[in-house]
């Protein structure tokens, strides 16, 4: 689908949206982004059940534009990678999804690879921890492949890749036609590596950030406006994980489509009664209600432009309760089962493969049942989940 959203290169264009209720000049143009969230492995194999009923139900051909952060950047840089071979039907179904995306996917979630990037990242001097982690990726996913290797927007969706700038405080975007800031400017057509796209986006903190990219200053376009030009900025891009800024991959889409989709892997803050003192694991504490606070003002973002009429679309979480869209036909999914799959731990770990199968089967349900509530209820139920034996 060809994205016609306003010209990337005008400042407007890459600045933050203020409000829920905020439109661009004129609104949005027609078309469906579908937004990924972070959350590790967990969030990553969550968007993949969400993306095979997608696909069931014809929305993944027409999205025009795919979104995504830290743990949702791996699913979304394996599915702009593959989007090229996908096979679509006449009803614009792809019947090798499975094997491009899922398998794929999968695999990774198989190994371990936050741990022994920080012990490497550590021990070995000439290496950092998102070096570690950049390599796990192209050996795992990517290999040489560049921003260059995603779809052209007249070849299929936009898919914009999202870090945070630490230096600039706003978010770092990576696509094909473009990657930078509103505020550093705008390097285009880059030719950065998909596996270092995907680091910085799911530079964690404290444990996997930051990510540096080393620029060309010169390779910053000079008609882009721009405040921060100075080679500082440009020569040297210090990024963490986009869920800092933003953790549901909501920025680069708003304002662009009146429709959009929100798939939400992220978990929540426990309670705890006596939470750590010490000032590394209470750092740890810290940075996750920053997180937590983020993820819930950006989703009341979403939530309220609903139900305003000021974008279409619908929202899905790892933590939602299934009974609440109040569907006689949703998929069985038992409010304390699916909470067991909400709590496995924001990392790059490995999961065994039941598990996997089951936080898969949930994002596929708890999708649809989103779809046919709060987006087109003539949409057909669905009748099994993509691993029945293993339920959610």
């Amino acid at each position: 689908m060809t994205d016609t959203s306003s010209d990337v290169t005008t400042l407007e264009s890459i600045q933050p949206v203020s409000s829920a209720a905020s439109a661009p000049a004129g609104g949005p143009s027609p078309g469906i982004a579908l937004c990924l969230s972070g959350g590790g492995y967990r969030a990553m194999i969550f968007h993949v059940g969400a993306l095979l009923r997608l696909n069931q139900l014809g929305f993944l051909k027409k999205l025009a534009r795919v979104s995504s952060v830290s743990g949702g950047s791996l699913t979304a840089g394996v599915l702009a990678l593959a989007w090229k071979n996908l096979s679509f039907n006449d009803n614009g179904v792809a019947g090798n999804l499975e094997e491009l995306l899922t398998r794929p996917i999968t695999r990774l979630a198989n190994n371990t690879i936050d741990q022994g990037s920080i012990i490497k990242g550590i021990l070995m001097p000439r290496s950092s921890i998102s070096d570690e982690v950049t390599q796990a990726y192209r050996d795992h996913l990517f290999g040489n492949a560049t921003l260059q290797d995603l779809p052209a927007d007249n070849e299929g969706p936009r898919f914009v890749i999202n870090a945070t700038n630490v230096q600039t405080k706003v978010l770092w975007r990576f696509s094909r036609p473009y990657m930078g800031d509103y505020r550093v400017g705008l390097v285009k057509n880059p030719t950065t590596d998909l596996a270092v796209a995907v680091a910085a986006s799911s530079a964690f903190p404290p444990f996997l950030s930051p990510a540096q990219l080393e620029l060309d200053p010169s390779d910053f376009d000079p008609d882009t406006p721009a405040v921060l030009k100075e080679d500082a900025y440009r020569g040297n891009v210090v990024l963490t994980d986009g869920g800092v800024y933003d953790n549901l991959g909501l920025e680069t889409a708003w304002k662009s489509y009146d429709t959009i989709l929100v798939s939400d892997g992220g978990g929540a803050v426990d309670d705890e009664t006596d939470p750590e003192r010490d000032w590394a694991r209470h750092s740890y504490r810290i940075l996750n209600l920053i997180d937590n606070q983020v993820r819930s003002l950006r989703k009341r973002q979403v939530i309220d432009s609903y139900k305003q009429s000021a974008r279409k679309g619908a929202y899905w979480g790892i933590r939602t309760h299934i009974a609440d869209y109040d569907l006689p036909d949703a998929m069985n999914c038992p409010f304390d089962r699916t909470m067991e799959l909400a709590a496995v731990a924001t990392r790059l770990k490995a999961l065994d493969a039941t598990l996997q199968e089951r936080i898969i089967n949930w994002g596929y349900a708890v999708c649809d049942a989103a779809l046919r509530k709060h987006v087109d209820g003539t949409l057909q139920a669905a009748i099994a989940f993509p691993y029945p034996a293993a339920g959610v």
